[in-house]
Parts: structure tokens; C-alpha cells; sequence
């Protein structure tokens, strides 16, 4: 089996929510979907992150890919290795999206699930997170929005089923812990998370840190940049710490294993460079005793299927998962991965165990070519 051809596109799917974080605001998701096929016609399905930059990257490097053995996805790795070294995260996706679709073709070749090429399932169903942004307040005046997010996220929970809930924090640590405290008055047995993506300071994040700490939350997601800045903050607050922006590269975890930076670490198949590099994320944390979770960046089926994979043949799944798929208003599936009791289930089929539809694929990449990329 040998790659014979690799296409690319960069897709538009609008979101049925605002989604707002503490830098940015968006209304709908942009990724990168690639196709790789055999010579006998076979199809192997890939999604990435970050649109058109990464989208000229695997234009740029595909050809070093075809004659290559999608099987051998650990020999292709190595032969582009120096790719993040010279285009950094954008570089990790591209391969993440290539890997994806090797493994997907191989897979298929093999008439098996990914997951058993990763050593099987140990689970039929992953719980999901709940996703809490501020553009669910919409109008409503500054004072009044924690109380209206609060209303907002128990019906999300009652919907949907979720047993945990993550609310995307902002720049200002006040707010977002007013914000918290009405969540847990709202939900007091629901898992809650906060992420304001590393914009607080060191002092903001311990001042809201030991205020958090009276809220029992599961944990407190990227308060602030670096792991010096996370060490410091670790010290001095009770709540765990969880990344993933500090822990980003295989050479970030030794430094934040020496100094106690972080207590959980988010993986995600697209920032860490693929599947293979994720499994060794998760060995690592077993081996140093810190918890795993699931990073998530605006996910279709395509990827949402690769992360439940990887998901069901880990031996250990500390937290519900992130995932904005159930947000996403639209998809590039023949048939969506339906959500049901606030979890997803693992696809059963070979590959990814999902179809893709290229009409879909083509009709989003056509608003893509009209709208541009929305922000990362």
C-alpha cells in the first residue's frame, strides 16, 4: 500500500452559539480536512488545525509524502521531523492532519477501528464537557451577566446531560470569578472548569485561585503564561492546574514535572503533532502521576472521531472531555456522531469508523473562500 495522491481544504462551519474566549470572538470554526488516497481509489480522512497557513503547509510539503506506506506512520514522523522546528504549531497540525489520514487509510486497508490499532477499547461512550461562553449573556448589562451565564449553563447541563461544565474565562479575573461562584450556586454537583487562556498575571491568578479554592472546582485551566508563572501560582492555591498552553512539546514536560507546575495536562492530537505523539503524552503523565484530559479547538467529525479513538484505548480518562462538535452547526459527516447523556460514542467502524461526504466538504469550503478564516 502506497500513498498515491493527498488533497486539501480549508472549511467554514458556523457554530449555533457565539463562542468568546479571553481573546478572541467568533461565529463559526475553521479547519483544515485532507484526503489521501491509495492506489487502488481508498480513502484515508484527515482534519487539522488553523486553516490556510496550515492548509500551505501540507500543500507545500505533500509531496515527500506520496509513495510513502501509511502504515509506517511512525517512520513517516521521523523523516519530517524538523517541520515544527521551522513552522512550530502550524507544523505540528500539518503532520497531525497527515497522520490522521494515514492511520484512517491503513486502518480501513485493515478493515480494523483505529482504536485497536492502538491496542482496543476499554470504553463505548466518552463524557463530554459542557462549553459556558461569555457571548451566551448577549445583551444583558456587565453586572447581570453572571447570573444570566449561570441560568444558561444549568440549561445547557439539563439539555444535554453533561456532568461537568467549563466556562472560557475573560481578561478580567474579577468577573470570571463572580461568574464561577454563580455557577456553583447554580450546580453544586456539576464538574466546573475556568480557562481565561493565560492572560491573568501571577498575582490576579493567585487572588482568584484562593477564591476559586471555596468552590471546589475540578480545575483551574491556563491562569496565566509559563511554567514559571503556573509554578508560582501552584504554591500558593489549593485548586489543581491544568494546561495546555505551557505543556505543549514532548521537551515541556520534564521542566514542569521538576517544578510541580501543573497537575493535568490537556492532550489534543492536532497541537502535539498526531495520534502517536499523543499516546506518549499519555504514558508520560501515567508515569508521573498527573492527570489527562482533552484539549479542544473548534473539532468536526473528522477530528472528534480521531480524539474519541485515541480516547477508548486509553487504559485511563481522568475528566470529561472538551468538544465543541456538539456546538458546530453543520459537519463534514454523512452522518453526524450524535450526543446522547452528555457523552459522544466511539465509532464503530474501520478507520476513524466515520464517512465522510465530499459534496459537504466542497459546499464549507466554498464559505471558506467567501468568509476567509474565522480567528484561531
Amino acid at each position: 500500500m502506497r500513498v498515491a495522491d493527498i488533497d486539501v481544504w480549508v472549511v467554514n462551519v458556523p457554530l449555533t452559539t457565539t463562542f468568546a474566549s479571553s481573546f478572541e470572538a467568533k461565529a463559526g470554526t475553521t479547519r483544515t480536512v485532507i484526503r489521501v488516497r491509495d492506489h487502488d481509489g481508498l480513502e484515508g480522512w484527515g482534519e487539522t488545525m488553523h486553516g490556510r497557513p496550515t492548509a500551505a503547509l501540507v500543500e507545500r510539503i505533500r509531496d515527500q509524502f506520496v509513495g510513502a506506506d501509511p502504515r509506517a506512520s511512525a517512520a513517516v514522523r521521523r523523516t519530517c521531523a524538523m517541520v515544527p522546528f521551522f513552522y512550530g504549531y502550524i507544523g505540528y497540525c500539518a503532520l497531525a492532519g497527515l497522520e490522521m489520514a494515514f492511520l484512517d487509510l491503513a486502518c480501513k486497508a485493515a478493515g480494523v477501528p483505529l482504536h485497536l490499532h492502538l491496542g482496543g477499547a476499554v470504553r463505548d461512550v466518552v463524557p463530554l464537557t459542557g462549553l459556558l461562553t461569555r457571548g451566551a449573556a448577549g445583551d444583558v448589562a456587565r453586572a447581570d451577566q453572571p447570573a444570566a451565564l449561570a441560568d444558561e449553563a444549568a440549561r445547557i447541563v439539563a439539555k444535554h446531560g453533561f456532568t461537568a461544565l467549563k466556562f472560557k474565562g475573560s481578561t478580567d479575573a474579577r468577573f470570571d470569578v463572580s461568574v464561577m461562584e454563580a455557577l456553583r450556586e447554580k450546580l453544586p454537583d456539576t464538574a466546573l472548569r475556568v480557562d481565561p487562556n493565560a492572560v491573568w498575571s501571577v498575582p490576579e491568578s493567585v487572588w482568584a485561585g484562593r477564591r476559586l479554592d471555596t468552590l471546589d472546582l475540578e480545575y483551574l485551566e491556563d491562569p496565566c503564561a509559563g511554567l514559571e508563572g503556573m509554578a508560582q501560582v501552584r504554591a500558593q492555591i489549593a485548586t489543581p492546574l491544568c494546561t495546555n498552553m505551557c505543556v505543549v512539546r514532548e521537551e515541556d514536560l520534564a521542566p514542569a514535572v521538576r517544578m510541580g507546575a501543573v497537575d493535568i495536562i490537556h492532550a489534543d492530537v492536532h497541537k502535539w503533532g498526531g495520534v502517536g505523539p499523543t499516546m506518549n503524552l499519555a504514558a508520560t503523565c501515567r508515569t508521573f502521576g498527573l492527570g489527562l484530559n482533552f484539549h479542544s479547538g473548534g473539532e468536526l467529525g473528522i477530528s472528534t472521531a480521531c480524539h474519541l479513538q485515541v480516547a477508548a484505548a486509553l487504559d485511563r480518562l481522568d475528566h470529561a472531555v472538551d468538544a465543541m462538535y456538539y456546538l458546530a452547526d453543520g459537519d463534514v459527516l454523512t452522518e453526524r456522531i450524535e450526543l446522547s447523556h452528555g457523552s459522544l460514542p466511539v465509532p464503530r467502524g474501520a478507520g476513524l469508523g466515520v464517512d465522510v461526504d465530499l459534496d459537504r466538504v466542497l459546499h464549507y469550503a466554498r464559505r471558506n473562500e467567501k468568509e476567509g478564516d474565522h480567528t484561531p
